[in-house]
Parts: structure tokens; C-alpha cells; sequence
């Protein structure tokens, strides 16, 4: 009863969540309305008796992926006007898209349920007796979904040198590091002796 009670509020938070990280006009907010959604869905998993990935969605998506994007929403100077009207030209083809891929979950969820061929290789793993959890998702993961798990890992990669191309804007008054001056500099070009007058001292231009 208890359980049954914490499945159907912690499945509403979620829904919740997810709802408003895609309604809310706010980017700050929907990052936050997106980290109480994770809570929620790490709740969930522990109900299911998964609790290294309850406490894997905790660390590595509220911990780094949502503050992240937390960071990147407010380093960005976004133009929120072009954004709508970016939002309002492509509403149709999203749709479209959406529509797609709702129809694809329909499909799947009703050939799962009817016992079909998706079943077989869907279906969940098999306990093992002195397996424990985390030992049973990394040989799976390791084995039967190792490929999957790398293209994975490529995608966060390049998501990751996105967003820090993406904040490196160069204008003209901040100065940046260039490595390939520093590495490639002799004797000559790394120290410079400047001669000061006894005790007049230096100013700030010639630190510069």
C-alpha cells in the first residue's frame, strides 16, 4: 500500500517536471523543474530495486549534466525574440516529428504487451544469486550494449564541445591564452630586464 502510494507521487512529480521543463518561459527554471523530474525518476528506480542507478541518475545528471546546462543557460546571452520566432517557424515540422515518434512508442508498447517479437529482446535480465546489482548492469551494459554505450559516450562528448564552443565568443578587448605562442617561446621572447631608477619604482604599464 505504502509502495503503491510512493509509485503513483513520485509518477506524478515526474510528469510534472517533464511538462514544465518544456512549457516553462524561463530557461533557469526549466533547468530546475528538469533536476526535480531526475529526483523523482531516482525515487522511481529505487522503488524498483535499482538503487545504483537511482543514486548513478542523482550524481552524474543532478550533480554534472543539470548544472551544466544550469551554467550554459546563464553564460549565453540568448536572444529570447529570435528564439520565439525560430520557435514559431518550425512548430509545424516538430509536430511532425513528434507525431512520428509518438506513433513508434504506440507500436512498441502494443507489440510488448502482446507478447510479439520486441518482447524477447526487451524483456528484462534474469537475477542471478550472488550477483549484485551494479556487477549485473555492467555486464550487460559491458557485453550486450558495449557499441551503444560508446556512441553514448560520443555524443556526450561533442554535446560537451558544444556548449564550450558556444561560450567562447572572442571580442576584442579580452585577452585569451595562445598556447602555441607560449610553447613555442625561446630564452629571448620569456623574459625581459627593465631597468628602473633607483627608487622611483614602476608603474602598472610597465608590468604590462
Amino acid at each position: 500500500m505504502l509502495q503503491g502510494i510512493a509509485f503513483y507521487l513520485l509518477a506524478a512529480v515526474a510528469v510534472l517536471g517533464g511538462l514544465m521543463v518544456v512549457t516553462a518561459k524561463n530557461p533557469v527554471h526549466s533547468v530546475l523543474w528538469l533536476i526535480l523530474a531526475f529526483f523523482s525518476s531516482a525515487g522511481l528506480f529505487v522503488l524498483l530495486g535499482a538503487e545504483f542507478l537511482a543514486m548513478l541518475l542523482v550524481v552524474v545528471y543532478v550533480g554534472a549534466v543539470a548544472v551544466l546546462f544550469l551554467f550554459v543557460v546563464m553564460m549565453l546571452d540568448v536572444d529570447f525574440v529570435k528564439l520565439r520566432e525560430g520557435y514559431a517557424r518550425y512548430l509545424p515540422l516538430a509536430m511532425i516529428v513528434a507525431g512520428i515518434l509518438l506513433a513508434e512508442m504506440i507500436i512498441i508498447s502494443l507489440a510488448v504487451v502482446s507478447g510479439g517479437a520486441a518482447s524477447d529482446s526487451i524483456g528484462p535480465v534474469a537475477a542471478t544469486d550472488g550477483m549484485s546489482n551494479v556487477e549485473a548492469i555492467g555486464r550487460v551494459l559491458y557485453t550486450d550494449y558495449v557499441y551503444i554505450f560508446q556512441a553514448a559516450g560520443i555524443v556526450l562528448l561533442i554535446a560537451m564541445i558544444g556548449a564550450i564552443l558556444l561560450t567562447l565568443r572572442h571580442k576584442p578587448n579580452i585577452k585569451r591564452q595562445n598556447i602555441a605562442r607560449q610553447v613555442g617561446r625561446d630564452a629571448k621572447t620569456a623574459m625581459e630586464v627593465k631597468s628602473v631608477t633607483t627608487g622611483a619604482g614602476i608603474s602598472s604599464e610597465d608590468l604590462l
